[in-house]
């Protein structure tokens, strides 16, 4: 097993066919398809389940998948770090979806007009999940929230990470235009949230916040995108938790009530020890930013 067989492996894992893996990869299909069967022998497993000329992952290929983006990710890092950031390397970055729409646009637009020759990958997702990829490898640092500051310094402390926080998000429920005179959460008469899937740390705090636990004619449209959530909202089906970052670059009507129920911090997260030339400059391009 070697570097290459991963590419080709991961390739063909990604298009589920080795004809477009094939020439994604510049290779001949006979070649992918030798190298895969290699590699399943050498495992002693079958890494996809074939079914006429279609492919899928099995559940040893799934496994396996996520070894080998860390196997070439690791590979990537070594050779960043030996020729002392001179390739530029590759920076991989999770992040909320609130955080990526409002605040790293311009950061990072910044940062690859400095650093030209470093691959900025940026994925998003919700903290729970974003969290996970980071203390499995998958990513190198995460914009998250978590609602509490002393629970989340015992919670990364124990997955072996460290953060700081970065920005303030001041959050607002947006209520429809038939809630306008409510003044507080008690007299919200809708009874459904509108939210990202369960992991959203946001979620979590507008279920606290709304008592949803204590009342159970509350339900939750679960949404994947802020401007969907809006969009209910408006349409007077559902209340939502959204940051005022986030509002500010909607266009929310100005008949949408909204009321402010907490600040929460922004934390930039990555694995202790995790010292690369790619991620320095992001913390000194932040960091100056933030001044």
């Amino acid at each position: 097993m070697d570097s290459e067989t991963l590419r080709i492996f991961t390739t063909v894992a990604t298009e589920l066919s080795i004809t477009h893996a094939a020439a994604h990869l510049g290779r001949a299909p006979s070649n992918v398809t030798t190298r895969i069967q290699q590699l399943e022998a050498d495992l002693g497993s079958e890494l996809f389940v074939r079914t006429g000329k279609r492919l899928t992952l099995s559940a040893a290929g799934q496994t396996f998948l996520d070894y080998a983006n860390k196997l070439l990710a690791l590979e990537a890092e070594a050779r960043h770090v030996v020729t002392g950031g001179l390739d530029g390397g590759t920076l991989r970055m999770g992040s909320m979806e609130s955080t990526a729409a409002s605040r790293l646009p311009a950061l990072l637009a910044n940062y690859h007009a400095k650093h030209t020759n470093t691959q900025l990958q940026l994925s998003t997702g919700p903290t729970r999940a974003l969290i996970e990829q980071l203390r499995t490898g998958l990513l190198d640092c995460v914009f998250v929230a978590l609602a509490s500051s002393t629970d989340a310094d015992v919670l990364l402390d124990e997955l072996g990470l460290q953060a700081m926080p970065v920005w303030t998000e001041e959050l607002l429920l947006l209520l429809p235009s038939s809630e306008s005179a409510v003044m507080q959460v008690s007299e919200i008469q809708t009874r459904t949230l509108a939210a990202f899937p369960l992991g959203c740390t946001y979620r979590g705090i507008a279920e606290q916040i709304l008592g949803m636990a204590d009342t159970p004619e509350w339900r939750v449209l679960e949404i994947a995108s802020y401007h969907a959530m809006i969009a209910c909202v408006a349409a007077g089906n559902c209340v939502t938790l959204v940051p005022a970052s986030v509002l500010k670059l909607a266009g929310v009507p100005e008949n949408m009530p909204t009321l402010k129920v907490a600040s929460v911090n922004t934390l930039l997260v990555w694995r202790k020890g995790y010292d690369v030339p790619a991620f320095r400059s992001f913390l000194a391009l932040l960091a100056e930013a933030l001044k």
